[in-house]
């Protein structure tokens, strides 16, 4: 009989700390003290709290351990698991608080999360049908094709509020509602999974620890519009996502959840597996279609749109990851439920990927209109090394920054769209006072610029433009007459073209523009970067009254640079250095191994 539970984090994130180590060395103690029949070991997504993995939780006690090694494990299992102690130097103690937290539930991390998506991630085993239906997994999709209507589904959809999470908000039962009434034939459910924004893992969390929630609600929304198959186009470079996916669509086939006949009834569906190959741009909904097409992805004028005609031709609906997993609590807990959570026009929650300078790295979900401020300093645990927040961004290369003044705006569509940003898809990075903004919009345009397919001349020829006047501000050679051009031109980009990623590329430049001017300014104007970033802008320097003439600087420059003078300071025994300008390729080691804090970059 088991009698405990050891709860090991498989999440893509712990996985790359060593998890699997920690499964195989706890197998091995577990049978080395005749536990292995008391004592399950179970695999599971992500927890939320990245930034602490691998990350270990013992049942029925819920103590949690962070930052486990294998070193640590036998120890774990002669005192927690044969003794009963609680090994204390290993449960989660964090920063700001008194008492360490034996359990997650009390951290501050998770307090102010609602988990509607992540519910069953860090809960169950994802490549365990029985486990996930033990969570009241496929209740959704019985009650729907046994006792409602395909529009009796779509009403409810629209009921809740539930607008898609893939970054442009549409009403998700409106999507449903326009392909449902396209004449009967042919039609498709798609799953958007490639998700791209720099620092956003999101949806491959979902898919890593809740597959069958997607599963079970593609099957729904095949249903409510009259489709018997689906894609799901799921980024190759997501191995673990991808096999868990396969895993679980194989049990659903063989329990009987997907195929012929679902639930005794005469409704027909399954689901296949579509890899990207990691174009950005087949993020937007046409370029993925023409992709699983099996052509270049491109995408293409709207309209008609995908749900008129779409996937080979035909109706097609298409939503992410994130959006399918809320379907299914929707119809067993009532759309009225759903929408008593959120704002007045953003209802539920949304899931974040938190990354950047935050002491909370990692994956959470919030009710909509929670602030910013709430988000970054009491779950996010704020901004680490006594530095300031100074904005954050969200929605990825398509979005934009949020200052600082702004710290206690809302998190919604609108209010985000307000302020030049956009909910995106998820991805909320934050920035503290040595981030120079001005090469954060050059960063996140980089990024479009290589990405762009090149089919529009708006995005092909205008991004590379703007790239262009970024690399000459941050050389040191901008003019003020710049800071126009950057505007015109983006909001030409933007109105000019064909799809979403080049119409949202210049949104970084643009609100670092409205909310860092005075940045532009500097770098132009005065010749400095604020920050000390752009190595073209940064002068370093040593202060002889401090440097103590140990000559480490002078040792670790690669360019030679640094000079011994003739000058010793008081009280020192050996004359200080000082480093030639013209030399210096502003690389910074000289600055990171002196441990008297001699030198400065400015």
């Amino acid at each position: 009989m088991v009698r405990s539970q050891v709860l090991i984090c498989g999440g893509t994130g712990c996985t790359s700390s060593g998890s699997a180590k920690l499964i195989a060395a706890m197998d091995k103690e577990l049978k080395a003290h005749g536990l292995e029949e008391e004592v399950k070991i179970v695999q599971t997504g992500c927890f939320g709290l990245c930034a602490l993995g691998p990350i270990m939780i013992i049942y029925p006690d819920g103590t949690f351990y962070s930052r486990v090694e294998e070193k640590d494990i036998a120890e774990i299992v002669e005192e927690h698991l044969l003794k009963g102690r609680i090994v204390d130097r290993l449960v989660y103690h964090e920063e700001k608080a008194e008492v360490k937290s034996a359990s997650l539930s009390e951290t501050t991390f998770y307090k102010k999360q609602h988990r509607i998506v992540l519910r069953n991630c860090g809960v169950i085993d994802p490549e365990v049908i029985d486990e996930y239906i033990a969570t009241g997994g496929y209740e959704a999709l019985g009650k729907v094709l046994t006792e409602m209507k395909p529009q009796e589904v779509i009403d409810t959809i629209l009921a809740s509020g539930l607008r898609g999470r893939g970054g442009g908000g549409f009403p998700t039962g409106r999507k449903w509602q326009f392909a449902a009434a396209q004449p009967a034939g042919k039609k498709y459910v798609v799953c958007n999974a490639d998700e791209g924004d720099p620092g956003a893992f999101m949806d491959r969390s979902i898919l890593e620890g809740d597959p069958h929630a997607l599963i079970e609600a593609m099957a729904i929304a095949g249903y409510a519009i009259g489709a018997d198959e689906g894609y799901v186009y799921v980024r190759a470079e997501y191995p673990i996502a991808v096999h868990r996916l396969q895993v679980a669509i194989n049990q659903a086939r063989e329990y009987g959840l997907l195929g012929k006949n679902i639930f005794g009834t005469d409704f027909n569906f399954d689901i296949t597996l579509r890899l990207g190959a990691g174009a950005f741009v087949c993020g937007e909904e046409t370029a993925l279609l023409t992709s699983i097409e099996g052509n270049r992805g491109e995408p293409r004028p709207r309209p008609p749109f995908p749900a008129v005609k779409g996937l080979y031709g035909k109706p097609t609906i298409i939503n992410n990851v994130e959006t399918y997993a809320n379907i299914a609590q929707i119809i067993i807990n009532g759309p009225e439920w759903f929408s008593s959570i959120g704002t007045e026009k953003s209802k539920g929650t949304k899931v974040f990927a938190l990354g950047g300078k935050i002491t909370n790295t990692g994956l959470v979900e919030i009710p909509m209109g929670t602030t910013l401020r709430e988000i970054v300093e009491e779950i996010g645990g704020g901004v680490p090394n006594g530095k300031k927040f100074k904005a954050a961004q969200t929605g990825g290369p398509s979005g934009g920054c949020i200052p600082a003044s702004k710290f206690d705006i809302e998190i919604d569509y609108d209010n985000l769209l307000a302020n030049g940003s956009m909910m995106g898809s998820g991805g909320l990075i934050v920035m503290d006072e040595d981030s120079c903004m001005v090469d954060i919009a050059k960063f996140f345009l980089e990024f479009t610029v290589d990405e762009s397919c090149g089919k529009c001349t708006p995005c092909r020829v205008g991004t590379v433009r703007l790239l262009e006047i970024l690399d000459k501000i941050t050389s040191g050679n901008g003019e003020m007459e710049d800071l126009d051009r950057l505007e015109e031109l983006a909001n030409y980009i933007k109105s000019a073209s064909l799809c979403g990623l080049g119409q949202t590329a210049p949104n970084p430049v643009l609100s670092t523009l409205a909310n860092f001017r005075d940045e532009y300014i500097a770098h132009i104007v005065d010749k400095k970067c604020p920050a000390g970033v752009c190595k073209k802008l940064v002068t370093f320097s040593i202060d002889p009254e401090v440097c103590i003439g140990c000559g480490k600087c002078a040792r670790q420059c690669p360019a030679d640079a640094i000079k011994k003078t003739d000058y010793t300071a008081p009280g020192h025994k050996l004359p200080s250095y000082t480093i030639d300008s013209k030399l210096c390729v502003k690389c910074g080691a000289c600055m990171s191994g002196c441990k008297f804090n001699a030198i400065s970059k400015k």
